[in-house]
């Protein structure tokens, strides 16, 4: 597989599929903080938060409600960025993947709860981490590789 000049020719398929991918994973990130938002804890309820898993997402200060939206929305512009093929993507991925590992440090270290750690929720604290990192990484590869501009 040849790469192509920087800001020329056609870009690799697998942009459109990292890209695609990323787009639709992140986008579940960012309907679950606007429905978290919208709906509160009616929408906490049907995904299947206890009581105290909600109070104590409602207990969260605002400078995490920050880090969350970064998260997430940086996320779904830096697979955005991916698909328009500009190099600006994996910095706005790895400032998502910053803001993901906060609200980690926050969950887990500063406001723990004890039902936060059930193997279905660590599993998938787990599975977000590394598509986290997979989108930087390859970010950084198709940058390095002159496919993204």
């Amino acid at each position: 597989m040849t790469m192509i000049e920087p800001g020329r020719g056609q870009p690799p398929w697998h942009i459109w599929a990292v890209g695609g991918l990323g787009l639709l994973w992140n986008a579940y990130g960012c309907f679950d903080y606007a429905m978290s938002k919208i709906q509160g804890d009616i929408y906490l309820r049907q995904v299947g938060m206890t009581a105290s898993q909600i109070a104590h997402f409602n207990a969260m200060p605002a400078w995490m409600t920050a880090v969350w939206a970064i998260g997430v929305w940086g996320a779904l512009l830096g697979s955005v960025l991916l698909l328009l093929r500009r190099r600006l993507a994996a910095p706005v991925f790895l400032v998502s993947l910053l803001a993901y590992v906060a609200s980690l440090f926050y969950t887990y270290m500063i406001a723990p709860l004890a039902e936060m750690n059930t193997p279905a929720i660590m599993i998938m604290q787990v599975v977000i981490f590394a598509f986290g990192v997979g989108f930087v990484v390859y970010a950084l590869v198709q940058a390095k590789a002159g496919t993204l501009r």
